[in-house]
């Protein structure tokens, strides 16, 4: 509340701060004598002006600026000196200056909101935010980016209603800028096919697999060779009350208990991430494990698990979660987003993908909630 405050009031000075640079020239013209000159003050109104105000502002404030020196000039009785010349020539020139200046900015502000739409636009494409309620489960999900005004990187979650029961993928993909979001769209897309059709948990890895090398073929130098994707996919049968898993290298999901208790669920057998079957193939096995009414898990991007405090300590969702119970996925998101964010200072260096998935107690009515794609920095 203190940094929104002191905000507002450092743009309302902003706002006023030109009117009174052209207040104070009039006051020391006024008040010196007449071989003492005010340009500099009248020179530097426009100039605040155009960074942070319209054309039609900057212009009146220019103009402002301009008439302000001639009137004294006149009131003077001086309008024809060579000082009174060179005020006025100087003032003017900084004004067709600012009026520059403020229309560069102008413009590149149109392009940077342009910028924003397409990236917007994008990430509605790659990344679609999943239903609040999918097969009987809630969902929660939350894409925090560590770069100011980024909306999309390397980090991945999808989650559909199949034949097969609810299926969905979390995973973060080698590498940052447009060949990381390139693959993410690859690993969507094959995911979002390979769900419907194969009729295991293991054959949805496989055809993920075969999607990346796919992809690898059409890359250049280092990412051909050494491109990878961590991934965790979950298969949630209707009915059964477990959970399947398929663990390529990630970090393991968390099974929070309704009674606060805690599980995390690692692999029975270590994998490589998806992209890597040229160092070795072994059989995808899916571990299965209880999914008890009003338990919830979560998944997770290792931008969450490698946080760091201020003396360079790793975050640690297992131990930080343990104990706590949250009402329902969209809580649970809030409270650990929020957690981060004071652990780390406000500070991160990777993005950070969540999905938590919450399997309804009996009698326990449905919970509405809404997912954001949160720009940290902003």
């Amino acid at each position: 509340m203190g940094q929104q405050a002191d905000g507002v009031h450092a743009s309302r000075f902003v706002r006023v701060l030109p009117a009174l640079l052209i207040a104070a020239g009039i006051c020391f013209d006024m008040a010196t004598p007449a071989n003492y000159t005010a340009s500099p003050l009248f020179s530097a109104a426009p100039l605040m002006a155009a960074p942070f105000f319209s054309a039609g502002a900057t212009l009146r404030i220019a103009v402002a600026s301009v008439v302000a020196v001639t009137g004294l000039r006149i009131y003077h009785r001086d309008t024809l000196t060579v000082v009174s010349l060179t005020e006025l020539f100087t003032v003017l020139t900084v004004v067709v200056l600012a009026l520059f200046i403020n229309r560069v900015i102008l413009r590149s502000n149109a392009e940077l909101a342009s910028a924003r739409v397409i990236a917007e636009t994008a990430q509605r494409a790659v990344l679609p935010v999943p239903a609040d309620r999918i097969g009987g489960l809630h969902i929660a999900a939350r894409y925090e980016a560590a770069q100011a005004d980024a909306f999309i990187g390397g980090d991945l979650f999808a989650v559909q209603d199949t034949p097969y029961g609810v299926r969905l993928v979390v995973g973060d993909v080698r590498g940052k800028g447009l060949d990381a979001v390139e693959a993410v769209a690859v690993v969507i897309g094959a995911f979002r096919e390979a769900a419907e059709q194969e009729s295991t948990l293991a054959g949805v890895a496989q055809r993920l697999e075969r999607a990346l090398a796919r992809e690898g073929t059409r890359r250049d130098g280092l990412d051909a060779f050494e491109g990878f994707t961590t991934a965790v996919l979950a298969e949630v049968p209707r009915g059964l009350g477990v959970v399947r898993l398929v663990n390529r290298g990630h970090p393991e999901p968390l099974l929070l208990h309704a009674d606060g208790a805690l599980d995390a669920l690692a692999p029975s057998m270590p994998a490589l991430p998806l992209g890597m079957a040229e160092l070795g193939s072994w059989p995808d096995r899916a571990d299965t494990s209880p999914f008890p009414a009003g338990s919830t898990l979560l998944f997770y991007t290792d931008g969450l698990s490698e946080a760091r405090d201020a003396a360079g300590v790793f975050y640690d969702p297992a131990e930080r979660l343990r104990g706590r119970i949250f009402p329902g996925p969209d809580a649970l998101l809030d409270a650990l987003t929020g957690d981060v964010r004071r652990y780390t200072g406000g500070g991160s260096t990777d993005d950070m993908a969540l999905l938590a998935v919450g399997r309804p107690g009996e009698g326990q009515p449905e919970r509405r909630r809404t997912v954001d794609i949160v720009r940290h920095g902003t």
